[in-house]
């Protein structure tokens, strides 16, 4: 356990810690869907529409300005934690189901052919494989899948055999949502270049527990969600390499995206606002600029440290219980723990469990075919934020045994 890091300071930052879930104190485990808000991301969304809303990039008065220059400062706060070359590099979509989509449709629909080929992993969520599927369809290009093995661990070699010169684009997860393995990204990166293709990250999983270096990975798309990294919904970043956005054609069309609209011929505006339509997510994303310098405050990586002790403590305390599987092993995972038992239903856990006031996940996560893959029907999942403890895991364990005693009934 890292002593120097002073959980209990910062759950007092998060109001929702303090709330009853059904007569007990909270015990949230489901921050790979969503991680909670602290008071300083809260309260600088609140200043945003008490004092200073106003659209963006359109006002020539003070309000305007003022928005505009917190709205574009947030940007500029993105690119520093990702180390993006430049701020034109930095799109702002509503989240990182749109900003995959904004790739399949705009690079994808650009660039692919019949007989090219998508490289994605079992391990991807729904929203890095439905976009593809609809691309391959539209296209008649072949989606080809990386496996996982029985431990949920990813081969290097799986993924070279797969490569071809008819590969166009890889789209991989960097950590999965639900095994938690992390994927070699940079390594991925080179290989893929090596035969002409781009690569595009859903890095969802990965931007809260990883500290991102864009120009390091080398990857040519990286994705991401306000929401889980502390951040208010409804805001996401898609990184891109700005010869690669310059490009690609406008993805949606409306204002704020055009230098100049006549009758006969529309001009697109510059980098970045090209792929922003319309008026913005603006609290959002100056929400998102509030996330990040809060995270920064503490660090991704005493925050990775302390996740990390809480994996380590709780795949050994879960795998001390008779009768549970843990789904996903590979060295190296990110903090979510995914598991079933064998007396009872992964809906049967979570709901149990929550009577004890221990929030966690159940069902297929998004991503169906990895529950398949495991041969199962679902998977009760745990996943951890800054803000958790030891005893949360304790909570959660006395809670699974409270599953065993009802079904044992």
């Amino acid at each position: 356990m890292n002593m120097m890091y002073d959980v209990e300071k910062i759950r007092a930052d998060f109001p929702i810690l303090s709330e009853e879930i059904r007569g007990q104190s909270l015990v949230f485990l489901d921050s790979a869907a969503s991680a909670q808000k602290p008071r300083q991301v809260i309260d600088r969304v609140s200043d945003v529409y008490e004092t200073s809303y106003a659209n963006v990039h359109r006002g020539l008065h003070y309000l305007s300005e003022h928005a505009t220059a917190a709205y574009e400062g947030a940007r500029e706060k993105i690119r520093a934690f990702i180390n993006a070359d430049d701020v034109r590099e930095v799109i702002y979509t509503k989240g990182a189901t749109d900003a995959i989509n904004l790739v399949a449709g705009s690079w994808g629909r650009q660039n692919l052919q019949a007989g090219d080929e998508i490289i994605i992993s079992y391990a991807e969520h729904h929203s890095n494989i439905v976009p593809w599927q609809l691309l391959c369809e539209e296209k008649g290009a072949v989606l080809k899948v990386i496996p996982v093995d029985d431990e949920g661990a990813f081969h290097l070699d799986d993924f070279t055999a797969l490569l071809s010169e008819r590969t166009k684009i890889v789209a991989v997860t960097h950590v999965s949502n639900v095994l938690g393995t992390v994927l070699p990204i940079k390594e991925m990166a080179r290989l893929a270049h090596q035969q002409g293709a781009v690569i595009m990250i859903d890095g969802c999983q990965g931007i809260t527990h990883i500290t991102i270096d864009v120009q390091d990975l080398d990857c040519d798309f990286y994705a991401f969600s306000g929401h889980k990294l502390y951040g208010p919904s409804g805001i996401g970043v898609l990184y891109g390499k700005a010869h690669l956005l310059e490009a690609m054609p406008p993805y949606q069309s409306g204002g704020d995206m055009i230098e100049r609209v006549t009758f006969a011929k529309t001009t697109w505006a510059e980098l970045p606002h090209k792929f922003e339509a319309g008026t913005p997510p603006i609290a959002q994303a100056i929400g998102l600029g509030a996330a990040i310098d809060y995270v920064r405050s503490i660090g991704i990586a005493a925050i990775a440290a302390h996740e990390q002790d809480l994996l380590n403590y709780t795949t050994q305390k879960l795998s001390a219980v008779d009768g549970v599987r843990l789904i996903g092993t590979a060295a190296g995972k990110g903090s979510v723990i995914s598991f079933v038992m064998d007396c009872a239903h992964p809906h049967d856990i979570a709901t149990i469990v929550d009577q004890t006031g221990v929030a966690i996940r159940a069902g297929h996560h998004c991503a169906q075919p990895l529950i398949d893959r495991f041969e199962i029907p679902s998977a009760a999942r745990a996943s951890f934020g800054m803000y958790n403890t030891r005893d949360d895991a304790d909570r959660l364990v006395a809670s699974l045994e409270k599953v065993k005693e009802i079904f044992a009934r």
